[in-house]
């Protein structure tokens, strides 16, 4: 009698095996919420990704206004610059990772958060630079990004954010 393994290596059971991949990439928008991690958002673009589009999110005063001037429409930048509809961006996406530096403020992932809600779309927060920053500065950050994100990971270098995007499949 032969074994199990050998029994499905064979070219009658051959036929029941699927010959592609078990799972597709995912379509990942990755959006720096500040300057420091606005360049490292510009280097990992610069990599090779199979369905990741980066972005950089607009800086705040304060809260978000709904003045005039102010769309979702108009709410995302490309890394060229130009402007993207946040609404859009999220629809089509499978995640979304927002990537935030130690010691900031980041009221731009309440609203991206808010998009990512509306449409089921699961979120993720890394923060970036806090070997160089104070537990309250760190502190600041993660009660910021906490209620606004899935997955909520302090990344001990930058490697670590390109290793965490090939991993979902980016």
């Amino acid at each position: 009698m032969s074994s199990e393994s050998a029994r499905m290596t064979t070219a009658e059971e051959a036929r029941f095996r699927i010959d592609y991949p078990n799972s597709k990439p995912r379509a990942v928008k990755v959006i720096a919420l500040d300057p420091p991690s606005e360049r490292v958002v510009k280097r990992l673009a610069e990599r090779t990704w199979q369905r990741a589009a980066f972005f950089t999110a607009p800086r705040f005063d304060g809260a978000p206004r709904g003045g005039a001037g102010w769309s979702m429409q108009a709410w995302l930048s490309d890394l060229a610059g130009r402007t993207k509809d946040l609404i859009d961006e999220v629809a089509s996406a499978d995640l979304v990772v927002m990537v935030s530096s130690a010691g900031t403020n980041a009221e731009a992932a309440a609203v991206i958060a808010e998009a990512c809600s509306v449409r089921k779309v699961m979120t993720t927060a890394l923060i970036i630079g806090s070997e160089s920053k104070s537990d309250e500065e760190l502190s600041k950050t993660l009660a910021s990004l906490r209620p606004h994100a899935s997955m909520l990971v302090i990344a001990n270098n930058d490697d670590y954010i390109e290793e965490m995007l090939a991993a979902l499949r980016a």
